[in-house]
This record gives C-alpha cells, sequence and structure tokens, in this order.
C-alpha cells in the first residue's frame, strides 16, 4: 500500500467496536472538556437540522467543530421510533470527524452507540456539578436504551445507594430494574408511581419520548438535581411548566435551547420566563464562570439536548483510544 493509498483508508467504528472503545469514564472526561471549551470559545456553532419524513420519523444533520486543534464534522442521523424492539437505540446513522490539519476524514463511527453513551456522559457531567454531593437515591423515566446507558454513568459520579425506575410498562420497568441491579451490584427497583419516584429522589433522570409532561413541578422535594433528556427538539415536552419555573435552570448551549428546548419555550409562550430564566451554560459552571447550584434546598435543572461537539469529542477520543490498543 503506497502512503497514499494509506491516508485516504478511513476507520469505520461499528456498534459493537464503539461500546468497546468508549468507555463511560474516559467519555465522561472527553464530554467535560468539549462542553467547557465550547462555553470558552464563545463562537456560535451551527444549529442542528431536523427534518420530520413522516410522524414519529426524524431526519437529522448536526455539523459543528472542536476548539483547535481538534478537528470538525459532523452527525447524520435518523430517529424512528421503533416500539417493536424495546431497548434499542432509535438513532440510526453516522458521525464523521474530520482532521482539522489536512481536512481529511479521520474516522466514522456508528451514531446509535455514539449518542446512547455520550448523552448519558453530559448527564453524568451535569450532575456531577449540580447535584448535592450527599445525593444517593437516582430516579430513572423511562426503562430504554437511554435509561440503561444513565445508571451506568451516573454511578461513576455519585455514590447512588438506590435507584428507582419508573416506566408506563410496570412489568417492563420490573424487568429493566432486575437486569440493572445485576449489572451494578446495588439496589434497583421498579416503582409504579412516578409521583413516588420523584418523591423519593435526589437526581432524576427523564430520559423518555413522552409528548407530555412524565415530572411535574409539585412532585420534585427541594434539593432535587432533575436531568431532562428525553426531548432534543422542541415539540416533545417531558417536564411541566412549574418545574421550569422553579428551578436554577441550566444548558449545554443557550443558543440550542433557546431555539429548540420544548419545555422552556412552552413556559416562555405562556409568558412564565423569558430568556433570562438560561443562568448558565454547563460549560460556564465547569469554567468556574458562573455558579452551579448554590443551595443545600435548590432544584436544578440540566437541560440536555445535546450538542455535536459531545459527539465528535466522544468519536476522537474513542478513536484515539483504539488506535493506542488500550
Amino acid at each position: 500500500m503506497t502512503e497514499e493509498d494509506a491516508a485516504g483508508s478511513v476507520r469505520f467504528y461499528g456498534p459493537r467496536e464503539v461500546r468497546a472503545a468508549l468507555d463511560y469514564e474516559g467519555c465522561i472526561g472527553a464530554v467535560r472538556a468539549a462542553m467547557a471549551a465550547l462555553s470558552a470559545d464563545g463562537k456560535p456553532q451551527p444549529l442542528r437540522n431536523i427534518v420530520e419524513i413522516d410522524p414519529g420519523k426524524l431526519f437529522g444533520l448536526m455539523p459543528g467543530t472542536l476548539t483547535a486543534p481538534h478537528g470538525f464534522g459532523a452527525k447524520v442521523l435518523s430517529v424512528f421510533a421503533d416500539p417493536a424492539q424495546p431497548g434499542r437505540s432509535a438513532h440510526r446513522g453516522v458521525v464523521v470527524l474530520f482532521d482539522r490539519a489536512s481536512g481529511r476524514v479521520s474516522c466514522i463511527a456508528e451514531a446509535g452507540e455514539v449518542t446512547e453513551i455520550r448523552t448519558a456522559a453530559a448527564s453524568a457531567v451535569a450532575t456531577d456539578v449540580l447535584a448535592r454531593q450527599d445525593a444517593r437515591t437516582l430516579a430513572i423515566f423511562g426503562c430504554g436504551a437511554q435509561a440503561a446507558s444513565h445508571v451506568r454513568a451516573l454511578v461513576r459520579v455519585r455514590r447512588l445507594e438506590t435507584i428507582l425506575i419508573w416506566g408506563r410498562s410496570v412489568e417492563r420497568a420490573g424487568l429493566f430494574a432486575q437486569l440493572m441491579a445485576r449489572e451494578v451490584g446495588i439496589t434497583v427497583r421498579a416503582v409504579a408511581e412516578a409521583r413516588e419516584a420523584a418523591a423519593q429522589a435526589d437526581i432524576i433522570c427523564t430520559v423518555t419520548g413522552s409528548r407530555t409532561p412524565v415530572l411535574l413541578g409539585e412532585w420534585v422535594q427541594p434539593g432535587t438535581h432533575v436531568n431532562a433528556v428525553g426531548s432534543s427538539h422542541a415539540g416533545p415536552v417531558e417536564i411541566d411548566n412549574a418545574l421550569v419555573l422553579a428551578s436554577r435552570y441550566i444548558v449545554d448551549s443557550r443558543r440550542s435551547a433557546i431555539a429548540a428546548a420544548a419545555e422552556f419555550l412552552l413556559a416562555k409562550e405562556a409568558g412564565l420566563i423569558d430568556d433570562g430564566h438560561i443562568v448558565a451554560e454547563i460549560g460556564e459552571v465547569l469554567l468556574g464562570r458562573i455558579p452551579g447550584r448554590t443551595s443545600p434546598q435548590q432544584i436544578t435543572v440540566y437541560k440536555s439536548l445535546g450538542h455535536i461537539v459531545q459527539d465528535l469529542a466522544a468519536v476522537s477520543y474513542l478513536h484515539a483510544r483504539a488506535g493506542s490498543g488500550n
């Protein structure tokens, strides 16, 4: 093989290779650095472009760049509801990472597994800086692929003693709780009522595809941290106006949230808040520019839309790790 042929070859990471190389600890570190760099850089990134193919079937394009000397690229994917295959990621597509110096494609990675892991890693980063240090009970609203990845990620940032699982199907939530208990080695149990799960939790993650709120502000106890994850575009709403209004509201990207954070937009349309309700980007908290939690009794919300820098940082990390053989 000539030097030109070798330079033209592109490494592809399929689902199995992504799972093998993209460990949670490393991905959490990569996402933490990327979000801090995003806020430090201050340059606007392109907004994601989402096209509805049919009801419940979306096509998305997310271009962007990491800060120098790191690369740039895009995620191209479909998000199709697939109720016949519970637990399978709804995200299907690829993340393409380019080399900044040469402009060549560095690698391509399957988007479903990258999205699954990096999204949970982003919630772990937010939880680490926003949840109380003594938080011991986690509630997960949902029991699909993102629920599993969030359990795996959040046990790495807090010494959890109990994990509560709520889902619309009590039977499915129960089976999921059994599987996760065996995997993480702590108490995981299904809870029939969402209100009950919220009342007992120090940390709550909503990872559903619900179009109407599954978590109400009146259920959330003082001092709770909430990661609102399941709605990634204007439309689906997982938390109600009361919770948005009552919280110290922090986002991954201000520009993205103002354009597409469904729960924020709904409360804004109702005249309850304005853009100033967004206290900070998570990167600003990581940089120490704006405080996160300011009291033990405060309710904090991290609105996770997902950002291309998370995908690119995750793929850059897995590419480097796979290449080093670690």
